[in-house]
């Protein structure tokens, strides 16, 4: 059971890579092309070039591509600690950003709520995993 958990939250964490590079590239490129941008109120623009595009002065996308980094690799190690522990910061962060984005900039980002449905996953799978330590 166990090792499935770990496949999941494997395969989950390279989600989380991939939408982060995405985010990242985006804001770093700013590409005419960007499937994100659906309207007003649906994009991505909060996330690559508005108030929430940097956090300490570091692209908020970073955050998310070194977490799910972290979390990919803890994985390969089996340390389960150590996900639910990334885990727990990469959602409190999501948390804050989705704050950020819903109620003060009246904003939804689709790649965001990808992400954030990712992490949440990996949150309760890490859980999991950590009460299944006999197998």
């Amino acid at each position: 059971m166990t090792h499935k958990l770990f496949a999941f939250i494997k395969i989950l964490s390279i989600i989380g890579m991939v939408l982060a590079v995405y985010l990242l590239v985006e804001q770093l490129t700013h590409s005419p092309f960007r499937p994100c941008n659906i309207n007003s109120t649906i994009n991505c623009d909060a996330i690559i070039s508005g108030a929430v595009s940097r956090t300490f002065g570091i692209p908020t996308p970073l955050y998310g591509l070194v977490g799910y980094s972290c979390i990919f690799l803890a994985t390969l190690f089996k340390k389960r600690k150590t996900i639910l522990g990334i885990a727990i910061f990469g959602l409190l962060f999501c948390l804050s950003i989705a704050y950020v984005e819903l109620f003060k900039l009246f904003v939804i980002c689709p790649v965001c709520i990808a992400c954030q449905i990712v992490m949440l996953s990996v949150f309760f799978l890490a859980i999991i995993a950590n009460k299944n330590k006999s197998e």
